[in-house]
């Protein structure tokens, strides 16, 4: 058992590794951030989409930029679109689960706002239809998916295709960049005195 744990270790290391030298998901998670300052200088926000697994880093790299990351500053309007479980299941319900977050990006985004979606088939068609709906609003969108991509290349600005097809190992590096983005977000509206 202890070799099995230290494989899945390995793997982690060997796949965050290969990051390194990626420098197409380097170049796009800093522009990433030098879009998501804008937005914030410019009164906007940061909304996330995702399902299962993906909800829940949506929902947790939300709170970092709404509540704080590493230290104490002003809050930011980040938020997770499935947060909200009566419109959530009302909308599934009512129209169609694959609309429940292009709705919300069309009652809350605006042009120069962020929606961040997150797959690691990259082939959700909740998010799809949410980056449709915030390519016509203006918004600069974003996919955080595994190797291919999958549909969601196709209507983001930036994909950060993790080099994988491990959906746990794609997950644990779609974290590392999210708070990556996270902190240099942070640091920069808000720099140290």
């Amino acid at each position: 058992m202890i070799d099995f744990i230290k494989s899945k270790v390995k793997n982690s290391i060997d796949l965050k590794t290969s990051l390194l030298n990626k420098p197409e998901i380097l170049n796009s998670v800093q522009s990433v951030v030098n879009d998501i300052i804008a937005s914030y200088k410019n009164g906007g926000k940061v909304l996330w989409c995702g399902n299962g697994g993906s909800a829940a880093d949506a929902q947790h790299l939300a709170a970092e930029l709404s509540g704080r990351f590493y230290y104490d500053r002003p809050p930011l309007f980040s938020e997770a679109l499935h947060v909200n479980t009566s419109y959530t299941t009302a909308v599934a319900n009512d129209y169609s689960y694959d609309v429940i977050y292009s709705r919300l990006v069309e009652a809350m985004g605006k042009k120069g706002d962020v929606l961040i979606g997150l797959s690691t088939s990259g082939n959700s068609g909740n998010v799809i239809k949410a980056l449709e709906a915030a390519n016509k609003l203006g918004m600069v969108t974003v996919g955080f998916t595994g190797e291919t991509g999958g549909k969601m290349k196709d209507h983001c600005k930036y994909l950060i295709n993790i080099p994988s097809t491990d959906t746990p190992r794609i997950q644990e590096c779609h974290m590392l960049l999210g708070h990556t983005i996270c902190e240099l977000v942070e640091m920069n509206l808000f720099p140290k005195k």
